[in-house]
């Protein structure tokens, strides 16, 4: 069985490649658990995080796994979201670690993809890859980070369209709201993260964690609050037949109706 992350270290540098490729690079609850690991444990001084493939940076959730499912929690995992106060682990490791994280978006980045790319502290986009966050169209709420931040990147307007209407912007559209800081061809997006990654990991890596530290405190919110209040709100979300119908229509590939209920 293949790896489902990938770790590679280049020198004061990790490599993270979401290795579910037959899948869209989705997250199962494994990969969710293998990331978070990866970030708690890392001793580098850059991380960049990246999709195998061209055609996926990540797809969000798998949905025959998890959103078909109801999203089943462990007692385990339930004990885990407990000490994040309901934060998704993955993102609370994210969100809180003080090592700078790198995004190369190498394909589509969706649902929970997308937000994995805006946990990142700056973004390099393939010019053919697309961006959405799109869980209004599964009749769900977006998780803590598209909430708490990116209205802070592309303004609260742009946001609110983004979010209301699950749509699907291209990497020049990304470049153009902000989303996103470099927009280059496919076979220069791991140099070009690579290249941003080596500039930061040759400086002071203790000044390099207290400006990341400096951010937090100055611009995010309460992470673990907000996130208690998303998985809230998604956990009801996930009962009502809109989003049941959203996830049959997936798989069955045809389109949704939904009822309001």
């Amino acid at each position: 069985m293949p790896d489902i992350l990938l770790t590679e270290h280049r020198g004061h540098v990790t490599v993270l490649t979401l290795n579910r490729p037959e899948a869209m690079n989705s997250l199962d609850y494994d990969l969710y658990d293998a990331l978070e690991n990866a970030v708690r444990s890392s001793q580098a001084r850059v991380i960049v995080i990246t999709g195998s493939g061209t055609r996926a940076f990540c797809s969000g959730d798998d949905v025959k796994k998890i959103l078909s499912k109801g999203a089943p929690v462990t007692p385990e995992r339930a004990a885990k979201a407990k000490d994040t106060g309901g934060l998704t682990p993955a993102a609370d490791a994210l969100l809180y670690t003080n090592i700078p994280v790198i995004a190369a978006i190498n394909g589509f980045a969706l649902g929970w993809g997308a937000e994995l790319s805006i946990m990142a502290d700056i973004r390099v986009m393939a010019d053919t890859a697309k961006w959405g966050e799109i869980f209004v169209s599964r009749g769900l709420c977006c998780d803590a980070p598209g909430l708490g931040r990116l209205a802070q990147l592309v303004g609260r307007e742009k946001a609110s369209e983004l979010l209301f209407t699950g749509d699907i912007i291209d990497a020049a559209e990304a470049k153009e709201i902000g989303l996103v800081s470099r927009v280059v061809p496919q076979a220069d997006l791991l140099p070009t993260a690579l290249a941003i990654a080596g500039k930061i990991a040759a400086n002071p890596p203790q000044a390099v964690k207290a400006l990341k530290a400096g951010l937090r405190r100055t611009l995010d919110p309460d992470w673990r609050d907000t996130g208690k209040w998303a998985i809230t709100e998604i956990r009801k979300l996930m009962q009502t037949e809109d989003a049941k119908e959203s996830a049959a229509a997936f798989i069955e590939k045809r389109d949704p109706v939904f009822t309001g209920r």
